[in-house]
Parts: structure tokens; C-alpha cells; sequence
């Protein structure tokens, strides 16, 4: 690196949407390590696991687990107050898919742990997103 470059911090919004990629990849990873786990992959294949999966079930995950991944993208395009409040929106709804949705399983305890710190961090940084005047909304 050249001596006179320096390291420009990143704005709210890559702030934001970096947050929303690491939540996006636990919350991925933790689900297929889950999978691993012979005990776990058998159950949902025998229907002995506590939750009846239905097609329904399963719309209404996928739509919990799209809420990271489109935050991603929304975060850096949307305009300022509506990029703010989609930001704490999503952040509080994907920590209750995370705590409701969550297992005991000491991985999953893990990658919840960082979600929910990650989702933590979102709200505070959308909660306290200042734009000063004559900027470009960052």
C-alpha cells in the first residue's frame, strides 16, 4: 500500500450492507452444519422433528431468510429516513427469527450469538445514521 493512500472508513450504508452479508452467510452456514449432523438430518427425514414441515412452513422461512439477503442490496440504494427504518425494521424482525427459529445445538448457539450481535449493531447504526447537510446521504 502506497504511503499516501489511506484507509477511507466505510459509510453507513457499506457499513450496513456488510453487516447484512455476515448475517446473510451465518444464518446459511448455520443451517447446512446443522445438516451434518447425522441425528438432525435424520429426524427431518423420519418426521420426528418438533415442527411439522409444511410447503406453508417453508414460504414463510424462506421469506424470514430473504429479509438478509435483500437488506444487502436495499441498504446501499435506499434514500436516507426510508434506508434507516427498513434497516431497524428488518434487523428486529430477522432477531426474532433467529431466537424463535433457533435450535440448541452449540453451532447454531454460535452463529445466533453473531447474527444477533451483527443485527444489534444494524439498529444501532441506523438508529444513530446523522446526515449532515449538503452531503450525499451516506
Amino acid at each position: 500500500m502506497n504511503s499516501d493512500e489511506k484507509k477511507k472508513p466505510l459509510c453507513t450504508r457499506e457499513r450496513l450492507s456488510v453487516l447484512w452479508i455476515v448475517v446473510m452467510f451465518s444464518m446459511a452456514f448455520a443451517d447446512i452444519l446443522t445438516f451434518v449432523l447425522p441425528e438432525a438430518l435424520n429426524d427431518l427425514v423420519m418426521g420426528t422433528t418438533d415442527v411439522i414441515i409444511t410447503q406453508e412452513l417453508l414460504v414463510v422461512m424462506a421469506v424470514f431468510v430473504q429479509i438478509p439477503i435483500i437488506m444487502i442490496y436495499l441498504s446501499r440504494v435506499l434514500n436516507y429516513k426510508v434506508n434507516r427504518w427498513a434497516n431497524i425494521i428488518a434487523s428486529i424482525i430477522t432477531i426474532i427469527f433467529v431466537i424463535g427459529g433457533g435450535s440448541f445445538y452449540l453451532h447454531y448457539l454460535f452463529f445466533a450469538s453473531v447474527e444477533v450481535l451483527c443485527l444489534l449493531l444494524i439498529t444501532w447504526y441506523s438508529w444513530q445514521w446523522k446526515v449532515a447537510k449538503g452531503t450525499k446521504n451516506s
